[in-house]
């Protein structure tokens, strides 16, 4: 299905999805499926939840609630072979009434394609904070790749600013390692963001976390590491060879006045004449105009 059919359907979210009223942008999903009760181990997971974690304090204490008040809400799922059924939203919820001992389950079952359950995956997570920062960019990701949605496009869908986007996905570019500190909460994604595209990244990630840093300090230590980074570069750039040298003190010696050469990239330089008062800046006008008088 195209992108351009795409539009406006699933930025309602999870609302539209249950079939409740509100949300930020309309769908064009039935309100209507078909609600059946079914084992539970007929269920299983979506490969396209980007939700890859899942905090135990949370299945155990959403567990606890199941036992007592039972499943409210029923699972969202597709069919995927005969009596066979894929999550689509609520997996949360299926894996904590596993542990609640539930046999059956309530499930709505909708048509839906690849697309659709990752679009309606991503924001039902996204909507109820659900992802941790790694996993939202990699249901952006898979979004942009592999159905050929835009920045601009997916930001209409999930109802998030473009920015957002932009900065979710530059955490991709950070070493696994320090993806893995900003998935399990060691770091957040603003002190995670400044360390993108740094070769020394996973050093400083350690030196983040072990000093409890917040992200002022990591944006001060950025700056410092890269000031000491080009120290050595601005040292060579003020080193002068000895024709350099020698060259700075003939012009000096002409003209009568302190004269300084700072070599630049490559044949590139600036060549500075410094003068205490006015009647030496004449004296060197003169001798300036004299010489392309003569010429």
């Amino acid at each position: 299905m195209a992108v351009a059919q795409q539009k406006g359907r699933l930025g309602r979210g999870l609302a539209s999805l249950m079939g409740e009223q509100g949300g930020p942008t309309q769908s064009r999903l039935p309100p209507e499926g078909v609600q059946r009760i079914v084992p539970i181990d007929h269920i299983r997971p979506s490969a396209f939840n980007p939700r890859k974690n899942f905090r135990e304090d949370e299945l155990t204490e959403l567990a606890d609630s199941i036992r007592e008040k039972g499943l409210v809400q029923p699972l969202i799922v597709r069919e995927a072979e005969e009596n066979k059924y894929e999550i689509v939203a609520g997996e949360r919820r299926w894996r904590a009434a596993q542990r609640a001992g539930v046999h059956m389950v309530a499930v709505i079952i909708r048509e839906l394609d690849d697309q659709e359950v990752l679009e309606l995956a991503i924001i039902e997570n996204v909507q109820r904070t659900d992802l941790n920062s790694i996993e939202e960019a990699g249901g952006y990701r898979d979004l942009i790749e592999r159905f050929g949605y835009t920045q601009d496009r997916l930001s209409e869908v999930i109802g998030k600013s473009r920015s957002h986007l932009a900065n979710t996905l530059r955490l991709l570019k950070l070493p696994d390692i320090v993806q893995e500190h900003v998935s399990e909460g060691r770091l957040t994604p603003g002190h995670a963001r400044p360390l993108v595209g740094r070769d020394d990244a996973e050093a400083l990630a350690e030196l983040i976390i072990s000093r409890d840093m917040t992200v002022r300090d990591v944006e001060a230590l950025v700056q410092k590491t890269d000031l000491a980074k080009d120290q050595p570069q601005l040292r060579r750039q003020r080193e002068k060879d000895p024709d350099t040298r020698a060259f700075e003190t003939e012009v000096s010696n002409i003209l009568g006045l302190k004269v300084e050469i700072r070599p630049g990239a490559g044949e590139t330089g600036a060549l500075t004449i410094k003068y205490t008062d006015f009647d030496q800046l004449d004296y060197l006008r003169m001798l300036l105009v004299g010489e392309r008088r003569s010429g």
